[in-house]
């Protein structure tokens, strides 16, 4: 299966069934969630890693990032000043970005939303960061709570953000299908029969 038709078939899942079909799964705080945009996003991770409160760096790293990236600032969670904005936003999607996670704060807000990229983050602040120019791209980083490596797939919807490596793509996607298709198979029990079923209730 090539890469695109695999990213085609994640994309049908939400963060949940995802996590259902995964042995361990690795999810961010739920404090960073989508401001900017609507719906889910499914892509591979491009990874960025700078000290508290540096943006001048993320900057010179977006130049590298490919079609079809989501951005991953590893931000360490400062929420004061920004690590994104619409000037950014405007270039990712020239780029052809397909989104960007901020484990801190961005700002204009109005000016993202109107370039079209979504953004997740934990917070919206006016003001402006570091521009000290120190930073890493390309490398394992911390985001919210989990290790985000270089490539690995990324999911993001309302629910929540996931990633796995490429490697067990096939087997999350196996095993997310397995579940899905008992919760069907128990609900079309209980349409049959008209009694509900406790399965249903412990699968959530």
């Amino acid at each position: 299966m090539s890469k695109d038709d695999l990213m085609l078939q994640i994309a049908q899942y939400s963060v949940p069934e995802l996590c259902d079909g995964m042995e361990f799964y690795q999810t961010m705080d739920s404090e960073i969630r989508q401001i900017v945009g609507n719906g889910r996003i499914v892509g591979t991770a491009f990874t960025i890693d700078v000290p508290v409160g540096e943006g001048g760096y993320v900057a010179e790293a977006l130049l590298y990032a490919k079609t079809g990236d989501i951005i991953v600032i590893s931000g360490k969670g400062n929420k004061r000043s920004s690590y994104w904005g619409d000037h950014r936003s405007i270039c990712a999607k020239k780029l052809g970005v397909t989104g960007v996670i901020v484990d801190g704060a961005f700002r204009d807000i109005d000016g993202c939303e109107s370039a079209g990229i979504p953004v997740f983050a934990r917070a919206v602040t006016p003001g402006t960061a570091l521009k000290t120019g120190k930073g890493r791209w390309g490398c394992p980083v911390a985001c919210g709570g989990i290790v985000v490596n270089q490539g690995d797939i990324i999911v993001a919807d309302r629910n929540g953000i996931c990633a796995f490596p490429f490697s067990e793509a096939d087997e999350i996607l196996a095993r997310s299908r397995e579940k899905i298709k008992n919760q069907n198979y128990t609900i079309h029990l209980m349409e049959e029969t008209g009694k509900i079923l406790t399965t249903v209730i412990q699968a959530e």
